[in-house]
């Protein structure tokens, strides 16, 4: 088997792809970008189990690549085209990436970086660079590969830490596409035209949106980056009929001054994902677009999906229930099952659960238990009718717009400006992006550093939405017995 055979059965004459004010790529055409872009990967020495990554923006160049690093049975490696040079080295370094493809967006930052930094890694090379050189060779065939071989790295924290590379495997992204296909309320179709704006580097987009859609053969509107205004537009103007989003867009389109139901009148099903859908959100949503959103719980380690609304008749903050195929228990602080009612962290088990950090047995160990069960960190409790809501998060992550923030990686990057002693990171309440993160420092012996200088120093480097939005300065931070910093006291003064 082999995860770029997803588009091999579908008409040469169906549409795949859309980009407003392009050109429809049918899967006809990319099937044939796709074997050009196997052809350059093969002539630049690319072999199976090589890590490639992919830094570009929704388009289809992503789309090409993706399919096909998978079909020379090569390691995709999905990187944010909005982090600075230093994040996006250390992160090509962690993986020891062979190569880099870039598409819109990527192209600048990639040629910023010194490939001499990087041991074994031979550059970035543009995906319509490569599908050229490949339109000259034999196209390359697909690599068979095993349901346990890597297909994709994803950069995620599991329970606390610094961002490591989650592996998943052809089998685990496969399973979890069947799984979301199989909830019988869920009536995909090849006329389905979905709305691309949830970014491919994230998994929510990459398996849970593509991954689906390719395996239909449906169609994908793709979006480079979120506008509100245009991106409804887009609904209007394609006819889509399946609405992906993250809380954050979801509010955003309901507070659109031309948000009405005749503005989404093609959409057919409304999905929210990837942070806690508010049910002030939800409402909103429905009073303003007429749409009924339905929300639904994942993480990177499960390929994403879990659980569901769609079709279920979930209550308002419901994340739904488990898909078919994944088992689900909730456990209590003393380590046992959690009566209905009562708060348990959520053990994910099933074939879409992934194979472990990459080249990390440590924390593999941490998150997954002997027997197959995937801890995730975050607490949940489960009704008299089988819906299961969201509670608490057992971990520090702070999610800012639906992307992930892990406090450690700020922290070090704070800990490294020579006028902080010492610094801690949380999340706090934020009204567009759900939560933004804060930082409290103590300043270095004889310094005085401002707000926005710690604030420039992390944009340089890491992502803007992992930059504090504000900074406080305080004498002391509190710690345990054993030296850490309680971070849930410092959320209590937010």
């Amino acid at each position: 088997m082999n995860l770029a055979t997803l588009i091999d059965a579908h008409d040469a004459d169906r549409p795949a792809l859309h980009v407003p004010g392009a050109p429809t790529t049918t899967y006809g055409r990319l099937r044939d970008l796709v074997a050009a872009a196997r052809g350059g990967l093969v002539a630049r020495g690319v072999e199976p189990g090589d890590r490639v990554a992919i830094v570009s923006a929704n388009a289809p160049a992503f789309v090409v690549a993706y399919l096909a690093v998978l079909g020379v049975g090569g390691v995709a490696v999905p990187l944010n085209p909005l982090s600075p040079a230093p994040e996006l080295t250390s992160e090509l370094d962690a993986v020891r990436a062979r190569l880099a493809l870039t598409g819109p967006g990527g192209d600048a930052v990639m040629a910023g970086l010194d490939p001499a930094a990087i041991p074994g890694y031979d550059g970035a090379v543009a995906v319509d660079d490569l599908v050229a050189v490949g339109g000259d060779t034999d196209a390359a065939p697909i690599v068979t590969r095993e349901d346990g071989d890597p297909a994709v790295l994803l950069f995620t924290s599991g329970t606390a830490g610094r961002p490591r590379p989650a592996t998943l495997t052809h089998g685990n992204l496969l399973a979890n596409i069947n799984q979301i296909l199989a909830n019988p309320a869920r009536p995909d179709s090849v006329d389905d035209i979905s709305l691309g704006a949830l970014p491919l580097f994230h998994v929510f987009g990459l398996n849970a949106l593509l991954g689906q859609i390719l395996a239909v053969g449906s169609s994908l509107v793709l979006v480079e980056r979120f506008d509100a205004a245009a991106s409804l537009q887009a609904v209007a103007d394609f006819g889509v009929t399946v609405l992906s989003g993250v809380p954050t867009m979801w509010a955003a389109w309901a507070a659109l001054p031309g948000a009405t139901p005749e503005a989404v009148a093609s959409v057919r099903m409304a999905v929210s994902g990837a942070a806690p859908l508010e049910p002030d959100v939800r409402r909103a949503v429905r009073d303003r677009l007429g749409l009924e959103l339905t929300e639904g719980y994942g993480l990177t380690e499960a390929s994403p999906a879990v659980t569901t609304g769609v079709g279920h008749g979930a209550p308002d903050g419901s994340i739904g229930v488990p898909l078919p195929g994944v088992e689900i228990r909730l456990i209590d602080s003393s380590g046992e099952d959690a009566l209905v009612g009562d708060p348990g962290e959520i053990w994910v088990r099933g074939p879409n659960v992934f194979a472990g950090y990459w080249e990390d047995p440590e924390a593999t160990a941490a998150v997954l238990t002997k027997d197959g069960w995937l801890r995730t960190g975050d607490v949940a409790v489960v009704d008299d009718d089988g819906f299961l809501s969201l509670v608490d998060r057992a971990k520090d992550v702070i999610i800012v717009s639906g992307f992930n923030v892990y406090p450690a990686e700020v922290e070090e990057v704070l800990d490294a400006h020579p006028a902080v002693a010492e610094a801690a990171v949380v999340g706090v309440p934020h009204p567009h992006s759900g939560e933004t993160v804060r930082a409290y420092v103590v300043a270095a012996a004889g310094s005085a550093p401002t707000e926005e200088d710690l604030i420039d120093h992390v944009g340089r480097h890491l992502a803007r939405y992992k930059c504090p939005s504000t900074v406080e300065f305080v004498d002391e931070l509190p710690h345990g017995n054993t030296g850490k910093i309680l971070r849930r006291e410092l959320r209590g003064l937010s």
